[in-house]
């Protein structure tokens, strides 16, 4: 079973209503490659564009969400909206679990309602930043560098009360901290080992061994730029590398995946498409057991569902 803790499928489908997540060759993330590959748990971003002006992005939230249920969950009868472990566990064997996450609090802005809002129409993750500031904290290319806000605390406490994950990807290296000071359910949905590859999105080994001791989980990602200082060579082996330097800093047992497919146009030789799970699998059980499979692929992740 497969529990890949983000994609972007929402956006390129608000992009271009023509797409079918059926089986469209512009998608990487599609039904026919999450059956083929018996996945159990895809994670839904609901990211908006940067070129989204700022009145209008909570309407591109709600319109992200609108498609997810009816081109995901009420067209294909296997795809199941899954909030909760009970979710998952209640899924029969031929059926797919679906979940919301947000990528970045642009579309809340300063209104906690918004949020509350998002979180009560089934958001279960909630990634504080892109790669900017905005009015919670700033992202992990933003120069200046800053924690979280006044107001961005206010939000970990809000996802604290409704028991939902808090994702530091993307985050700003003083955000991080700031969060692992008050969060209660931390993750990384989508990030690297810093170690490996030394781009300002990945995570120092200080911040990986955090968020281990929070009980948290960090779900490796595809995305050529995150895995190697070379982009355009990147291999599958590449994530593997990122893997075994997890495992071997603590992280046996917190850390998955995030693909990260669809929020990139570059991808990984082997990894080019949700397909290509199947390419992973073959060669994580190469290397670790059956156990230690299960747990990276699914179990880590539906583990620390706080619900």
């Amino acid at each position: 079973m497969i529990f890949d803790a983000h994609c972007d499928v929402l956006m390129k489908l608000w992009l271009n209503r023509s797409l079918s997540f059926y089986d469209s060759k512009k998608l990487h993330v599609t039904l026919q490659s999450l059956i083929l590959t018996k996945s159990k748990v895809q994670c839904f971003a609901i990211y908006i564009p940067e070129h989204v002006p700022e009145e209008v992005r909570f309407t591109a939230a709600l319109e992200m969400i609108d498609l997810f249920f009816e081109k995901i969950i009420a067209r294909f009868p296997n795809m199941k909206f899954v909030q909760t472990k009970a979710d998952i566990d209640a899924l029969s064997e031929h059926e797919i679990g679906a979940m919301l996450t947000l990528e970045g609090c642009e579309a809340v802005g300063k209104n906690l309602v918004k949020l509350k809002t998002l979180l009560r129409l089934g958001v279960v993750s909630v990634g504080l930043t892109w790669n900017w500031a905005n009015s919670v904290a700033d992202g992990a290319w933003e120069e200046r560098g800053a924690g979280l806000t006044h107001f961005g605390k206010e939000v970990v406490r809000q996802l604290n009360e409704m028991k939902r994950w808090t994702d530091v990807s993307h985050l700003s290296e003083r955000a991080f901290w700031d969060v692992i000071e008050i969060a209660q359910f931390p993750i990384a949905s989508h990030s690297n080992a810093h170690f490996l590859c030394g781009h300002p999105r990945n995570l120092r080994d200080e911040q990986i061994q955090a968020l281990i001791k929070k009980d948290g989980v960090i779900g490796i990602t595809f995305v050529p730029y995150f895995l190697t200082e070379k982009p355009k060579q990147a291999i599958l082996t590449d994530v593997l590398r990122h893997l075994e330097h997890i495992c071997s800093i603590g992280g046996a047992r917190h850390v998955g995946f995030g693909s990260d497919f669809d929020g990139a146009e570059e991808t990984t030789v082997g990894l080019e498409n949700a397909r290509c799970y199947e390419n992973l699998i073959n060669e994580l059980q190469k290397r670790y057991s059956e156990t230690e499979v299960e747990r990276f692929l699914f179990r880590n992740f539906y583990e620390r569902l706080p619900q």
